[in-house]
Protein backbone atom coordinates (compact mmCIF):
# COMPACT_ATOMS: atom_id res chain seq x y z
CA UNK A 1 0.00 0.00 0.00
CA UNK A 2 1.51 3.46 -0.96
CA UNK A 3 1.52 6.23 1.27
CA UNK A 4 -1.40 7.76 -0.17
CA UNK A 5 -4.05 4.95 0.04
CA UNK A 6 -2.27 4.82 3.66
CA UNK A 7 -3.30 8.43 4.40
CA UNK A 8 -6.76 7.79 2.86
CA UNK A 9 -7.61 4.94 4.78
CA UNK A 10 -6.03 7.21 7.95
CA UNK A 11 -8.39 9.81 6.78
CA UNK A 12 -11.78 8.04 6.85
CA UNK A 13 -10.68 6.30 10.16
CA UNK A 14 -9.87 9.69 11.82
CA UNK A 15 -13.27 11.44 10.36
CA UNK A 16 -15.10 8.20 12.01
CA UNK A 17 -14.09 6.94 15.39
CA UNK A 18 -12.72 8.86 18.57
CA UNK A 19 -15.04 8.14 21.13
CA UNK A 20 -18.55 9.28 20.29
CA UNK A 21 -17.84 10.90 17.35
CA UNK A 22 -21.01 10.32 15.77
CA UNK A 23 -22.91 12.10 18.56
CA UNK A 24 -20.97 15.22 17.80
CA UNK A 25 -22.79 17.62 15.88
CA UNK A 26 -21.42 20.49 13.33
CA UNK A 27 -21.94 23.54 11.68
CA UNK A 28 -22.99 23.96 8.14
CA UNK A 29 -19.19 25.76 7.34
CA UNK A 30 -17.70 22.88 9.28
CA UNK A 31 -19.59 20.44 6.62
CA UNK A 32 -19.00 21.85 4.00
CA UNK A 33 -15.31 21.97 4.70
CA UNK A 34 -15.54 18.27 5.44
CA UNK A 35 -16.99 17.90 2.23
CA UNK A 36 -14.22 19.45 0.36
CA UNK A 37 -11.37 17.47 2.59
CA UNK A 38 -13.13 14.42 1.34
CA UNK A 39 -13.12 15.34 -2.45
CA UNK A 40 -9.36 16.69 -2.03
CA UNK A 41 -8.31 13.20 -0.36
CA UNK A 42 -10.03 11.23 -2.35
CA UNK A 43 -8.52 12.87 -5.59
CA UNK A 44 -5.09 12.71 -4.19
CA UNK A 45 -5.53 9.24 -3.70
CA UNK A 46 -6.98 7.95 -6.75
CA UNK A 47 -4.25 9.91 -8.89
CA UNK A 48 -2.07 7.72 -6.54
CA UNK A 49 -3.70 4.66 -8.09
CA UNK A 50 -2.78 5.70 -11.39
CA UNK A 51 1.38 4.59 -11.23
CA UNK A 52 -0.30 1.53 -10.83
CA UNK A 53 -1.33 -1.23 -13.55
CA UNK A 54 -3.45 -4.43 -13.39
CA UNK A 55 -5.28 -5.54 -10.38
CA UNK A 56 -3.16 -3.53 -8.15
CA UNK A 57 -4.60 -0.66 -9.43
CA UNK A 58 -7.98 -2.09 -8.95
CA UNK A 59 -7.39 -2.58 -5.42
CA UNK A 60 -5.93 0.86 -5.00
CA UNK A 61 -9.00 2.10 -6.79
CA UNK A 62 -11.47 0.20 -4.43
CA UNK A 63 -9.43 1.18 -1.29
CA UNK A 64 -9.69 4.77 -2.24
CA UNK A 65 -13.40 5.00 -3.34
CA UNK A 66 -14.55 3.21 -0.08
CA UNK A 67 -12.50 5.66 2.02
CA UNK A 68 -14.08 7.79 0.43
CA UNK A 69 -17.38 6.19 1.10
CA UNK A 70 -17.02 5.51 4.63
CA UNK A 71 -15.90 9.11 5.25
CA UNK A 72 -18.74 10.79 3.34
CA UNK A 73 -21.12 8.68 5.67
CA UNK A 74 -19.51 9.35 8.97
CA UNK A 75 -19.60 13.42 8.03
CA UNK A 76 -23.30 12.65 7.35
CA UNK A 77 -23.81 11.07 10.64
CA UNK A 78 -21.73 14.02 12.55
CA UNK A 79 -23.69 16.65 11.00
CA UNK A 80 -27.13 15.05 11.12
CA UNK A 81 -26.79 12.42 13.89
CA UNK A 82 -29.57 9.62 14.02
CA UNK A 83 -29.32 5.73 14.51
CA UNK A 84 -29.96 5.30 10.95
CA UNK A 85 -27.14 7.43 10.33
CA UNK A 86 -25.09 5.67 11.64
CA UNK A 87 -26.38 2.41 10.66
CA UNK A 88 -25.42 3.75 7.15
CA UNK A 89 -21.99 4.40 8.37
CA UNK A 90 -21.48 0.23 9.02
CA UNK A 91 -23.15 -0.28 5.76
CA UNK A 92 -20.61 2.04 3.97
CA UNK A 93 -17.89 0.12 6.04
CA UNK A 94 -19.00 -2.99 4.99
CA UNK A 95 -19.70 -1.66 1.41
CA UNK A 96 -16.17 -0.85 1.45
CA UNK A 97 -14.36 -3.74 3.22
CA UNK A 98 -16.20 -6.06 0.32
CA UNK A 99 -15.11 -3.94 -2.74
CA UNK A 100 -11.47 -4.43 -1.56
CA UNK A 101 -11.82 -7.75 -0.48
CA UNK A 102 -13.39 -8.71 -3.81
CA UNK A 103 -10.96 -7.29 -5.86
CA UNK A 104 -7.80 -9.11 -4.14
CA UNK A 105 -9.73 -12.05 -4.99
CA UNK A 106 -9.19 -11.40 -8.41
CA UNK A 107 -5.58 -12.49 -7.93
CA UNK A 108 -6.94 -15.95 -7.24
CA UNK A 109 -8.09 -18.35 -9.86
CA UNK A 110 -10.61 -21.40 -9.93
CA UNK A 111 -12.39 -22.41 -6.99
CA UNK A 112 -9.40 -20.76 -4.09
CA UNK A 113 -11.22 -17.92 -5.73
CA UNK A 114 -14.57 -18.51 -5.54
CA UNK A 115 -13.89 -19.35 -1.87
CA UNK A 116 -12.30 -16.26 -1.20
CA UNK A 117 -15.30 -14.26 -2.90
CA UNK A 118 -17.62 -16.58 -0.95
CA UNK A 119 -15.68 -15.28 2.05
CA UNK A 120 -15.79 -11.73 1.17
CA UNK A 121 -19.81 -11.81 0.85
CA UNK A 122 -20.20 -13.60 4.07
CA UNK A 123 -18.05 -10.86 5.72
CA UNK A 124 -20.00 -8.33 4.54
CA UNK A 125 -23.07 -10.15 5.04
CA UNK A 126 -22.16 -10.63 9.19
CA UNK A 127 -21.27 -6.91 9.33
CA UNK A 128 -24.91 -5.92 7.82
CA UNK A 129 -26.85 -7.64 9.83
CA UNK A 130 -25.00 -6.87 13.01
CA UNK A 131 -25.15 -3.18 11.72
CA UNK A 132 -29.11 -3.99 11.59
CA UNK A 133 -29.62 -5.52 14.14
CA UNK A 134 -27.82 -2.61 16.44
CA UNK A 135 -30.04 -0.31 14.84
CA UNK A 136 -33.06 -2.30 15.21
CA UNK A 137 -32.10 -2.78 19.10
CA UNK A 138 -31.58 1.29 19.48
CA UNK A 139 -34.88 1.94 17.86
CA UNK A 140 -36.34 -0.10 20.44
CA UNK A 141 -35.05 1.07 23.02
CA UNK A 142 -35.59 4.61 22.20
CA UNK A 143 -39.20 3.75 21.59
CA UNK A 144 -39.55 1.90 25.03
CA UNK A 145 -37.85 4.74 27.06
CA UNK A 146 -41.32 6.39 26.57
CA UNK A 147 -43.84 3.62 26.91
CA UNK A 148 -44.78 1.67 29.56
CA UNK A 149 -43.40 -2.05 30.83
CA UNK A 150 -45.41 -3.54 28.21
CA UNK A 151 -43.34 -1.51 25.35
CA UNK A 152 -40.25 -3.05 26.97
CA UNK A 153 -41.27 -5.93 26.75
CA UNK A 154 -42.44 -5.35 22.77
CA UNK A 155 -38.54 -3.85 22.80
CA UNK A 156 -37.31 -7.07 23.67
CA UNK A 157 -38.99 -8.62 21.56
CA UNK A 158 -37.91 -6.85 18.82
CA UNK A 159 -34.32 -7.11 19.93
CA UNK A 160 -34.67 -10.76 19.95
CA UNK A 161 -36.01 -11.00 16.43
CA UNK A 162 -33.44 -9.17 15.04
CA UNK A 163 -30.58 -10.77 16.81
CA UNK A 164 -32.59 -13.77 15.12
CA UNK A 165 -32.29 -12.50 12.10
CA UNK A 166 -28.76 -11.56 12.00
CA UNK A 167 -28.08 -15.28 13.55
CA UNK A 168 -29.85 -16.61 10.10
CA UNK A 169 -28.42 -14.24 7.54
CA UNK A 170 -24.71 -15.15 8.99
CA UNK A 171 -25.99 -18.91 8.96
CA UNK A 172 -27.03 -18.63 5.40
CA UNK A 173 -23.57 -16.69 4.03
CA UNK A 174 -21.33 -19.38 6.29
CA UNK A 175 -22.95 -22.06 4.35
CA UNK A 176 -22.50 -20.49 1.08
CA UNK A 177 -18.91 -20.41 1.72
CA UNK A 178 -18.52 -24.37 3.20
CA UNK A 179 -20.64 -25.37 0.40
CA UNK A 180 -18.42 -23.74 -2.20
CA UNK A 181 -14.87 -25.26 -0.40
CA UNK A 182 -17.24 -28.53 -1.38
CA UNK A 183 -16.22 -28.12 -4.95
CA UNK A 184 -12.67 -29.20 -4.76
CA UNK A 185 -14.49 -32.74 -4.09
CA UNK A 186 -15.80 -35.06 -6.53
CA UNK A 187 -19.07 -37.48 -6.39
CA UNK A 188 -19.39 -38.91 -2.96
CA UNK A 189 -17.26 -37.14 -1.27
CA UNK A 190 -18.60 -34.07 -2.19
CA UNK A 191 -22.31 -34.95 -1.43
CA UNK A 192 -20.83 -36.06 2.13
CA UNK A 193 -19.01 -32.29 2.05
CA UNK A 194 -22.64 -30.49 1.38
CA UNK A 195 -24.27 -33.08 3.83
CA UNK A 196 -22.13 -32.22 6.46
CA UNK A 197 -22.28 -28.17 5.53
CA UNK A 198 -25.89 -28.43 6.22
CA UNK A 199 -26.21 -30.28 8.71
CA UNK A 200 -23.55 -28.01 10.37
CA UNK A 201 -25.80 -24.29 9.51
CA UNK A 202 -29.27 -26.28 9.70
CA UNK A 203 -29.88 -25.82 6.09
CA UNK A 204 -33.00 -27.90 4.83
Amino acid sequence: MNKFRINTVVFAISLAFSAGALAQTMSKDQYNAGKDSIAAEFKTAKSACGSLSGNANDICTAEAGGAQKVAKAVLEAKYKPSSDATYKVSLAKADAAYAVAKEKCDDMSGNKKDICVKEAKAAETAAVADAKAQMKTTDANEVAKEKTTAALTKASEKTSAAREDAASDKRDADYAVAKEKCDKFAADAKSRCVAEAKARFGQS
